[in-house]
Parts: structure tokens; sequence; C-alpha cells
């Protein structure tokens, strides 16, 4: 069980749309669906031999209530930074969600 205690971080869940401008142009944008309170469980910034440097790699690990629809191509945003799902956990029986996730590169 999720204690409401835990929850002091405000993160929102957004998803890519496609909006169609005045002249017929379509642009895709990240649009919110939820924002949520969550418990940052891991931040961490890994430096790792990625193709042929390094890299920089922060992630984190946000654990929410429970909610239907959220997938991997769903991304989350948190103190202005934005993070790529990359794993969902279920705790429990529809208690809650772990989002286990990687910093957007810039």
């Amino acid at each position: 069980m999720i204690r409401a205690g835990k929850l002091d971080r405000q993160i929102t869940i957004e998803r890519k749309g496609e909006t169609v401008a005045a002249s017929g142009a379509v642009m895709s944008e990240w649009l919110p669906v939820a924002t949520i309170r969550a418990e940052l469980v891991q931040r961490s910034a890994d430096e790792y031999l990625a193709g042929f440097g390094e890299a920089d790699a922060g992630g984190a690990v946000f654990r929410i209530r429970y909610l239907a629809g959220i997938t991997t191509a769903d991304r989350v945003t948190c103190d202005g930074e934005a993070y790529d799902i990359d794993e969902i956990a279920e705790l429990g029986r529809k208690r809650g969600l772990e989002l286990r996730c990687s910093e957007v590169a810039a």
C-alpha cells in the first residue's frame, strides 16, 4: 500500500499527440494526460560506455497510485525534467504502479 505522506512530488504523465495548424501543417507535441502525486524512489546519474564514447544517463523510479492506460509510449515530467517510461511494474493488485524512467536527451 502506498502511504499518502510519501507522495511528495507532483508529476505529469504526457502522451504524444498530433495537432493541425491553421495552415494545414501537422505538428506532434506532448499533451498532458494526468497530473498526479508520486514518490521519487530513486534518481541516478550513471556514466557508461555507449557506442563510440561515454554518455551520461539519468534515470528515476516513481511510485504512483494505480492509473489505468499508462504505457511505455508515454513520458513523465517532474521538476521541469522529462523522462521516458522504460518499464511499468504493477504493485499489488492494482494498488499502485512503479514507473522506471530514463531522462530524455536534450
